[in-house]
């Protein structure tokens, strides 16, 4: 029998003549993308949504881990953007490429196994989309990105994540973007965060950041210039150059985000995250992003954080849809 490679979770209602399967039908993938765990497949795809659950460096609430799988569970069926006016399925090939295989209780590992995956996604010419999990696992999502040398970073979050240790450990979800840049993974000359708040971190860490040449734009920034000011900071910031996203879903008010590790009040609002996430992904050169600390609801109501945060994937998306539909810079001239 000849080997099974890809999977179309849709496939048995369209042999039927009908649009797909329902959101409560079929297999689990994000917005029903076609299925593979072979490399081989990637080729041609523009990009392919990885899972990475694991929390184990968390520091307050524990269950990030069932981000991944929740994020799917949310993701909705594709269609044409109502304010962007494309559809991005009808631009990008997009495959889910499943889960990183994690170890639990053994974090390096894990680490090492996201690594590998997302370099596969890279290595076929593909941008990952990755799927979290705690914030920890974006060092090992863009050292599967910087292969070339360092990259730029543009980070949504209440919090830094720039400690060189939290809690006597060098490992943790509040120390990747310090290791990123220390490794020379990160320029930290074109490092913008956006939607800082609250009462962490303190002193020595944001003199480091000022001696890296990190960009800091707080939410007090965001309200007194305006979101639009902000995102153009951040473009300058990080040029058209090769760049990663992540997004800490706690960057949200928690109003909009309950479910996440480390809530913090005064936070963005959904409609101003999707529509920054559209607006980098179209005017930056991605190289690869993430969205992370989604700690799925257990009422079994509708989870909205896991909801946003398959929003903010499908806003990304999007985003290199339009970009993609762009006219080629010999075009212009």
């Amino acid at each position: 029998m000849p080997r099974v490679t890809i999977i179309d979770p849709n496939q048995r209602w369209t042999r039927l003549g009908l649009e797909g399967a329902p959101a409560y039908a079929g297999l689990l993938t994000f917005a029903g993308l076609p299925y593979t765990e072979e490399s081989g497949e990637l080729a041609g795809c523009d990009a392919a949504v990885v899972g990475a659950p694991m929390d184990e460096l968390a520091s307050d609430r524990p269950g990030t881990r069932g981000g991944p799988r929740a994020i799917r569970m949310e993701s909705t069926e594709t269609g044409r953007h109502l304010e962007a006016g494309v559809d991005w399925s009808e631009v990008l090939r997009v495959v889910d490429f499943g889960d990183a295989p994690v170890v639990p209780a053994d974090p390096a590992a894990s680490h090492r196994a996201i690594e590998a995956l997302v370099s596969e996604v890279r290595e076929a010419g593909a941008i990952p989309l990755i799927l979290g999990g705690d914030h920890s696992i974006t060092e090992p999502g863009v050292r599967g990105c910087a292969s070339d040398g360092p990259i730029g970073l543009i980070h949504f979050d209440a919090h830094t994540d720039t400690a060189q240790e939290l809690w006597g450990a060098e490992l943790s979800h509040g120390t990747p973007m310090y290791r990123l840049v220390d490794q020379a993974k990160v320029d930290g000359r074109r490092y913008v965060q956006i939607g800082l708040r609250g009462y962490w971190p303190g002193e020595r860490e944001f003199a480091w950041q000022e001696s890296q040449g990190i960009t800091s734009l707080f939410m007090h920034d965001v309200r007194r210039v305006g979101l639009e000011a902000v995102l153009e900071r951040a473009l300058e910031v990080v040029g058209d150059r090769p760049s990663f996203l992540t997004v800490d879903i706690d960057v949200l008010d928690p109003a909009f985000a309950p479910g996440t590790g480390t809530p913090e009040p005064g936070g963005m609002s959904a409609h101003e995250l999707l529509a920054a996430c559209r607006r980098l992904a179209e005017a930056t050169e991605l190289v690869g992003a993430d969205v992370v600390e989604v700690l799925p609801a257990r009422n079994g109501s509708v989870d909205v954080t896991a909801l946003v945060a398959g929003r903010v994937v499908g806003e990304v998306l999007t985003g290199l849809a339009l970009r993609d539909q762009r006219p080629s810079r010999d075009a212009r001239t």
